[in-house]
């Protein structure tokens, strides 16, 4: 596994990543946001150059919030959403970023432990976050430079 930032030439497979994991995803259009402006986006790629997971974050001034992390099923529990987060994690810290934050349904603990794991605690509960279906969030935040 090689983690790259994302470009555009990983648009059209994110795009279709997230349209297969997320009821609400992001458009290719909205994830060039990641490549040209206000974030930042990493992908996990195989040694062939298929792509494994990604991870997006928006940054703000010294704080960051993750957008979508997402892997390929078949590629699910072997890392590759663990060592995105914690790449991010060095990147956005290196930017000076003291606050990273989240959102997760909060039945997924599948996500929720993985994020635990990279440093997250939950911080609080948006009621009714998510449709498609219906359903809260839990906020988690990483306070960088406190592990």
């Amino acid at each position: 596994m090689r983690i790259e930032r994302l470009s555009r030439e990983h648009i059209d497979a994110v795009a279709a990543l997230e349209a297969r994991c997320f009821s609400e995803p992001w458009s290719a259009h909205a994830l060039l946001r990641l490549v040209e402006g206000d974030g930042i986006g990493l992908v996990a790629l195989t040694d062939g150059g298929e792509l494994m997971a990604y991870v997006g974050a928006l940054l703000v001034l010294d704080e960051a919030q993750i957008t979508n992390v997402a892997t390929q099923e078949e590629h699910r529990r072997r890392g590759a959403a663990t060592a995105l987060l914690a790449v991010l994690t060095e990147v956005v810290e290196q930017r000076g970023v003291r606050e990273l934050s989240l959102e997760v349904r909060e039945s997924n603990l599948s996500a929720i432990s993985l994020y635990r794991r990279a440093g997250f605690a939950v911080a609080g509960r948006r009621p009714g976050f998510y449709t498609h279906p219906r359903e809260a969030a839990l906020v988690m935040l990483h306070r960088l430079g406190e592990d």
